[in-house]
């Protein structure tokens, strides 16, 4: 895999990297991942709790994401790399939400700012590559509009 071709594209990969990582290890040391996340790890789950299968599928979505983010990155998809902003921005409020109104822990909290840090990381990594291309040069445009499509996101 070639390396990011764009400020926006480094943002991407290192996401991706990391969800496929943390999905990793959530699949195969899920009490890590918990202990990471603030929550509490006992040594046995009564009938009826189903963590370790809620975990496992969101370590299985976010092993997916990761590499759907590392293929975003390969290909400068840059229409996915704006798409993220707005959502990870959704999920930063969604997540902090969860924290304040104590249904997760504040541990948690973490996962939200990851999320919020890296949307603005992505929204100005996308300001930067279309300001170094020049005003409006080939159909770029906002952050977060879509617009004609840049150059850059023609998959070579």
């Amino acid at each position: 895999m070639r390396l990011p071709r764009s400020a926006a594209g480094w943002t991407i990969a290192v996401f991706g990297v990391l969800a496929l990582l943390m999905g990793a290890v959530g699949l195969v040391w899920p009490e890590a991942l918990l202990g990471m996340l603030g929550f509490e790890t006992p040594a046995s789950r009564a009938a009826g709790d189903h963590t370790g299968t809620f975990l496992m599928a969101s370590s299985m979505a976010s092993f997916n994401m990761g590499v759907y983010y590392l293929l975003a990155t390969a290909t400068e998809w840059r229409a996915f790399f704006r798409f993220t902003v707005v959502f990870r921005l959704v999920t930063f409020t969604v997540f902090s939400i969860a924290v304040l109104a104590d249904i997760a822990p504040a541990g948690f909290f973490g996962v939200a700012a990851w999320e919020g840090v890296g949307a603005v990381a992505t929204a100005v990594g996308l300001w930067w590559d279309d300001r170094r291309a020049g005003p409006k040069a080939e159909g770029g445009g906002s952050v977060l509009t879509a617009g004609a499509a840049p150059a850059a996101d023609v998959v070579r």
